[in-house]
């Protein structure tokens, strides 16, 4: 059953009060008086309210009634219905025939706003309840038959395919003020915050989703996202959880390798990611030294940059030496000497894949 608080029945107090003469007090449904215009009497026992919890109808006292109860002022007394439940009293003081006319009215006014007040509550409860189930949901243990079924009483649609994004923004405290506006601009999204700097949103993947153009409406509304790490299509619960994580791993690797770009895809950059996870394991870090060959003899970076820009071009040397601003004979001679410093052969398939991967796993500064 709904229970008044001392902060909704002191609402209903000043609300009645902000309109009328009288004194007015609320009581629970043992007859404590928790809220009242007379500060003093907050916390007492009102006999008066007690009588109308139990004979369950409305209770006039005249002075003359009101010298026989003990915490009692003349006037009127109503009860206090919710959802069929008496759950308190609405006292009034004064000449109870003075009264009668525009009690029902404050009654009903008060009721109104504990009917408001019972709604807010439960809101807030599916609203908090939700945000753990997704944390769950999404989680590395969540994905149970259960927890999938309790999301469809919440009306969440587990059923959807989602593609998860995951926002780093520039100030934590715009995370609430930004979920709050992708759950209103696109239908059944799910949003949770896996840190104080960053917010995981799964929206349906129906939806075409431009990540600079999100970038962009965001800064219009005065909130800053660092980067936007995408994710690909998934058609249920278990994959949008793997690839949840997936999109995290992605953000780490371009947080550490790639901090100029803005945008990150988990399908352009799976490969990467992959590696840059795994780093820390011997064999990678083999992979860094012919790229550390090269760097030692590299003061202005020329070769990295020119080996960077022939694995992102795919090895075309027009499309690569226009990237760079250079002729295709200076373009070769940085090949050769790329070779030349590595030991690698970069006609060859297994040498140009090895470099590739070096690259991956080496920061770049955007140059």
């Amino acid at each position: 059953m709904f229970e008044l608080t001392h902060h909704l029945a002191q609402n209903i107090v000043d609300r009645a009060m902000a309109i009328l003469p009288n004194n007015v007090n609320v009581m629970d449904s043992q007859g404590l008086i928790l809220g009242s215009g007379e500060a003093n009497r907050i916390n007492t026992r009102h006999e008066g309210a007690q009588l109308v919890l139990a004979n369950r109808r409305i209770v006039e006292i005249d002075e003359q009634t009101a010298l026989t109860l003990k915490g009692v002022q003349a006037g009127i007394n109503l009860p206090l219905i919710h959802d069929g439940q008496l759950i308190g009293v609405l006292g009034i003081s004064g000449d109870p025939k003075g009264l009668r006319t525009y009690a029902e009215l404050v009654r009903m006014t008060a009721e109104m706003l504990v009917d408001q007040s019972h709604i807010q509550a439960e809101q807030q409860w599916r609203n908090q309840r939700r945000d753990d189930l997704l944390s769950v949901l999404l989680g590395e243990t969540g994905g149970s038959q259960r927890l999938i079924d309790e999301a469809h009483q919440l009306g969440l649609k587990p059923q959807l395919g989602r593609t998860p994004y995951l926002l780093e923004l520039d100030d934590p405290k715009s995370a609430a003020a930004v979920t709050d506006w992708l759950r209103t601009h696109f239908a059944d999204s799910w949003c949770s915050l896996p840190s104080s700097h960053s917010i995981l949103w799964c929206c349906p993947s129906s939806l075409s989703i431009d990540p600079l153009r999100l970038i962009e409406r965001l800064k219009a509304q005065g909130w800053t996202l660092k980067r936007v790490a995408t994710g690909v299509p998934t058609e249920d619960v278990h994959g949008l959880r793997r690839c949840c994580h997936r999109v995290a791993e992605l953000l780490a690797y371009g947080q550490a390798v790639k901090p100029w770009k803005p945008v990150l895809s988990l399908a352009r950059c799976r490969l990467p990611t992959l590696l840059w996870t795994h780093r820390a394991e011997d064999t990678l870090n083999e992979l860094l030294v012919p790229l550390q060959s090269i760097a030692a003899k590299d003061a202005n970076g020329q070769l990295i940059r020119t080996l960077r820009s022939w694995c992102e071009l795919n090895g075309q040397p027009q499309a690569c030496a226009d990237a760079l601003g250079i002729h295709r004979n200076s373009l070769r001679y940085r090949l050769e000497r790329i070779s030349e410093i590595s030991g690698k052969d970069l006609t060859r398939l297994d040498d140009l894949v090895e470099l590739y991967l070096g690259v991956q796993l080496m920061p770049s500064d955007g140059a």
